[in-house]
C-alpha cells in the first residue's frame, strides 16, 4: 500500500520574529544542520511508502522559494502538485483543497497523510511505523490523528483524550494544574496536527460539518489557473472565490465533531517549533545550558537561547534570555515572555514597519537581492541572478536605476537596446524605460543597483513579460 503526503506550509510564525517574517515564514528557517524545516518535511514525507505523488499547499507568494528548497535537496518525488492559496484561510481550507484535488486526479480512495512543514520529528522510522498503523485505520473509513506521548504538563499544546485508538474528545490548551492531571491520567496525548484519511472520507465529513468551506474550495479549485512544469504542476486557486471561504482550523471544523475519529499514539521525537524556546532546543548547548547558533560568546551566563547572524554576540552575567539577531532587527526577551513575541510582531504590522514582512535579503525565483542602504530618494541593492535566470521585462514609474556588474556576465535590455556587460561595466536605466536583466553564464551574476527617485517601493513595477508567470 502507498499514500500521498500533503505538506501544509503556511503561517507567519510570528512568535519566531525576527527570524520568521510574513514573506519568509517559519518553514523556511534553517536548523543547525543546514536544512530548512520545509526540507525536513519533504525528507520525512519521502521516507513513507509514498505513491509517487506529493501535494504541497502553500501561499502563492512562497511557491518559488519552496520549489527551490525542494530542488536544493536533489531528491526525486515523482509528480508534485502545488496548491497555491492567494491568502491563508487556515487548515480546514488547505485540507479541503488537497482532498478535492486528490479525489479528482487520483481517486477518492486515495489515502492522504497531512504533514505540517513547521515541525521537527527526530525519529522518522517511528513516524513511518505510526503512519503504517494510521493507514490501516484510514482504509476502514476512519479519520486518524497522531497523538504525541506527553512527557511533561505542557500548557502550550492541545490534547486528545482517547480510549485505545478511539478519540473521546479534543481539549484546548489547558492551565498548568489541568495539564498535570492529564499527564498523570495516562489517557491524554498531545495533538500533533498531523492526520491520515482517505480523500473521500474527509470530503464526506466536510459536506456535513462545514459545507461552506468545502463548496468554496471546490469553486476556487474549479476556477484555478493550472501551470504545468517538469514533474511539477502549479495550481493557483482563484483569488476572488477563495477569499470567500470561511477561515477555520480542521480541528474545529471537522475533527472535534467527527464520529469516526481515531488516534494513533506515537513517540517520534516531535516538536512543533512554536516559540523561540522550542527552536532553541534544536541548537547546540554548552555546560551552562546556553543554546546558541552563530557567533556567540557567553561569560558567566546560563540558560539563554541566542541566535546570531553575521556579527558576534557577547553576553556577560545574564540568565534565561532569548536573543535573536538578524541584519535588520534584534530581539531581546525573557524565556517566560517568549510567547509574547507575537505581540511585538503584531505591533510592527499595525504600524507598517517592513521588518514584520521581509528580511533585508529577499529571495526571488531568479535569485535574491539585499538592501545595503536606503535613505531619502535613494536605495542601494546587491543583486544576485542564478545562472540561466532572468528577471521580468519591466518598467518603473517613479525611479531610475544604475547597474554596475561586480562579477559574472549580464545580458541587458535597456529601452530599445540590448547589450552584454561584464565585470566593472555599467548601464543607466531612466525612469519609464522598459528593461530586463539576464544571466547567460554558468556562474552567479552579482551586481550593485542604485535606485533614485521620489518613490522606491517594491510595488512600483509594471511587468510586460515574465518567465515565472508573475503578473
Amino acid at each position: 500500500m502507498s499514500i500521498v503526503p500533503v505538506i501544509i506550509c503556511g503561517g507567519a510564525g510570528s512568535r519566531l520574529w525576527p527570524l520568521s517574517r510574513e514573506n519568509h515564514p517559519k518553514p523556511l528557517i534553517r536548523l543547525a544542520d543546514g536544512h530548512s524545516l520545509i526540507q525536513h518535511a519533504l525528507l520525512r514525507a519521502l521516507a513513507l511508502p509514498v505513491a509517487g505523488e506529493l501535494i504541497t499547499v502553500t501561499n502563492r507568494e512562497l511557491f518559488f522559494a519552496i520549489e527551490d528548497e525542494y530542488r536544493q535537496l536533489g531528491v526525486e518525488f515523482g509528480h508534485g502538485r502545488f496548491l497555491l492559496e492567494p491568502e491563508g484561510r487556515n487548515t480546514a481550507a488547505a485540507i479541503a483543497a488537497a482532498c478535492l484535488e486528490a479525489a479528482d486526479a487520483l481517486g477518492g480512495e486515495t489515502v492522504l497523510c497531512v504533514l505540517p512543514a513547521d515541525h521537527v520529528i527526530a525519529d522518522v522510522p517511528a513516524l513511518t511505523e505510526a503512519v503504517g498503523r494510521a493507514e490501516k485505520l484510514a482504509r476502514e473509513g476512519r479519520v486518524v490523528t497522531f497523538g504525541i506521548k506527553s512527557d511533561r504538563p505542557e500548557t502550550g499544546y492541545g490534547y486528545i483524550e482517547a480510549d485505545g485508538t478511539d478519540v473521546l474528545r479534543f481539549v484546548e490548551k489547558p492551565d498548568a494544574e489541568t495539564a498535570k492531571q492529564y499527564l498523570e491520567s495516562g489517557r491524554f496525548s498531545w495533538n500533533s496536527g498531523m492526520f491520515c484519511f482517505q480523500a473521500q472520507t474527509m470530503i464526506g465529513l466536510m459536506e456535513t460539518l462545514c459545507p461552506d468551506i468545502l463548496s468554496g474550495c471546490r469553486e476556487s479549485l474549479d476556477a484555478a489557473v493550472r501551470i504545468d512544469g517538469k514533474n511539477v504542476e502549479r495550481i493557483e486557486l482563484d483569488a476572488a472565490l477563495f477569499a470567500k471561504v470561511p477561515s477555520n482550523s480542521i480541528d474545529y471544523a471537522v475533527l472535534e465533531k467527527a464520529p469516526n475519529a481515531s488516534v494513533v499514539p506515537c513517540d517520534i521525537g516531535w516538536n512543533d517549533i512554536g516559540s523561540w524556546a522550542a527552536l532553541g532546543a534544536q541548537y547546540a548547548g554548552d555546560e551552562n545550558g546556553n543554546r546558541t547558533l552563530g557567533p556567540v560568546m557567553a561569560i558567566s551566563s546560563s540558560g539563554n537561547v541566542i541566535h546570531g547572524s553575521d556579527r558576534l554576540i557577547g553576553v556577560v552575567g545574564v540568565e534565561n534570555l532569548i536573543i535573536a539577531d538578524t541584519p535588520d532587527a534584534l530581539l531581546v526577551t525573557t524565556k517566560e515572555r517568549a510567547q509574547d513575541v507575537k505581540l511585538l510582531y503584531n505591533r510592527l504590522k499595525e504600524e507598517g514597519d517592513e521588518t514584520y514582512r521581509v528580511h533585508r535579503t529577499v529571495y526571488r525565483p531568479w535569485g535574491a537581492y539585499t538592501v545595503l542602504e536606503e535613505g531619502p530618494r535613494f536605495k542601494i541593492k546587491r543583486i544576485e541572478v542564478k545562472p540561466g535566470a532572468r528577471l521580468s521585462l519591466q518598467m518603473h514609474h517613479h525611479r531610475a536605476e544604475h547597474w554596475v556588474v561586480v562579477s559574472g556576465t549580464a545580458r541587458i535590455v535597456n529601452g530599445d537596446k540590448e547589450m552584454m556587460l561584464s565585470t566593472d561595466q555599467s548601464t543607466y536605466i531612466p525612469c519609464g524605460a522598459q528593461h530586463r536583466l539576464e544571466n547567460p553564464g554558468i556562474m552567479t551574476l552579482v551586481l550593485i543597483e542604485v535606485q533614485t527617485g521620489d518613490y522606491l517601493g517594491e510595488d512600483d513595477i509594471v511587468r510586460f513579460d515574465d518567465v515565472y508567470g508573475r503578473s
